[in-house]
């Protein structure tokens, strides 16, 4: 499947501001980006940022005054799988360095406070893919998805006593059920075909059978619709936007259309 993406972003600032941006498509194995442009307001260089390890994108700049950011890129999915039930689960022993850093609590993610709730209500099942699909489908029944009522500042714990909130709540109450099961899991920021209204969108991905595989919690966007940008242990890892000090976000606008391959 390929994607059309484009994300405007303008924003007021008071003085000559640090800014750190996540907003271009990752050069992952699982999708591959076509054609491209990035702009960004003022006459600051560009410093560039790649993580090999996921293939994320990060630049960073000084900007003032009123300035916009606009990304634009066609990226090809490919045949993206969904995460099959039959996944196997990873000894400790057997996981790649760089996944054990998914399976201790984080800022957002507390993990450790709800392992006696993960193992009574999921360890009866013996694959690792059926344990994640169980824990999706517990999100499904008992957390709706409701905007205003979480903050920037709500954990999966808070989540998990209001039982309601958005995307950002549904990521970070799914990774912390799956790393109390022993699964890495991790945040994964994106754009998302068929979501309404158009945002980027915050997902997880699970380590099982040799690889990470995407999975939306709030079953908003189907996976091969997914176009991932940043990853991390949770949203404080991967913010479309990090400056230096307070500004003015004066427009956010996103699209994601089919392109015509």
């Amino acid at each position: 499947m390929q994607l059309r993406v484009r994300a405007e972003l303008v924003y007021g600032f008071q003085a000559a501001t640090q800014v750190r941006a996540s907003i271009e498509a990752a050069l992952s194995a699982d999708q591959t980006v076509i054609s491209e442009s990035l702009t960004a307001g003022g006459d600051q260089p560009l410093v560039r940022d790649f993580d090999e390890a996921t293939g994320q994108r990060q630049f960073r700049t000084s900007l003032s005054g009123e300035a916009a950011i606009i990304y634009e890129a066609v990226v090809d999915n490919g045949e993206r799988a969904p995460l099959p039930h039959g996944a196997r689960e990873h000894l400790w022993s057997e996981l790649p360095l760089d996944c054990l850093p998914y399976l201790l609590p984080s800022r957002f993610c507390p993990s450790d406070k709800f392992m006696r709730f993960a193992q009574r209500e999921f360890s009866g099942l013996s694959d690792g893919g059926a344990k994640v699909h169980a824990v999706l489908d517990w999100l499904h029944e008992h957390v709706d998805y409701v905007a205003g009522v979480s903050t920037a500042e709500t954990t999966a714990e808070r989540t998990f006593v209001d039982r309601a909130g958005v995307c950002r709540d549904f990521t970070h109450l799914g990774i912390t059920l799956c790393r109390s099961l022993n699964i890495p899991a991790r945040a994964v920021s994106a754009y998302a075909w068929k979501l309404a209204p158009p945002d980027f969108h915050a997902i997880f991905e699970v380590y099982l059978g040799g690889q990470w595989w995407l999975v939306d919690p709030t079953r908003l966007s189907p996976v091969e619709g997914i176009v991932r940008i940043a990853c991390g242990r949770d949203a404080a890892d991967i913010a479309f936007m990090t400056t230096s000090q307070n500004c003015d976000c004066r427009k956010v606008a996103i699209s994601v259309e089919l392109a015509q391959p």
